[in-house]
């Protein structure tokens, strides 16, 4: 269950090479069940546009210029085809430089 001091980080990692991070936090009217947080990201995941509420800016961002979003805490709670679950990262991303 989500409490309010809950929030998760986002990394976008842009086809430029480029990168910037977020802290989300919950709505307010998410009631953390399992099957409502799965069905948000992937609902979100077929989206060509998300959209990031700051307290200062909207932040646009198209998914066609992201090559690879990191979600920290991990998102347990997907399950099911196109998930691999148990896996371990044995290397890190390594850019070649040209």
């Amino acid at each position: 269950m989500y409490s309010s001091t809950d929030s998760t980080q986002m990394t976008f990692y842009y086809k430029d090479g480029s990168s910037e991070s977020f802290t989300v936090y919950p709505p307010i009217e998410t009631d953390g069940t399992l099957q409502t947080l799965q069905l948000e990201v992937r609902h979100l995941l077929k989206k060509d546009w998300w959209i990031i509420q700051l307290p200062e800016q909207s932040v646009f961002i198209n998914i066609d210029n992201v090559l690879k979003v990191e979600v920290k805490p991990p998102v347990e709670q997907l399950q099911g085809e196109d998930v691999f679950a148990n896996a371990e990262r044995m290397t890190a991303l390594n850019r070649a430089r040209g």
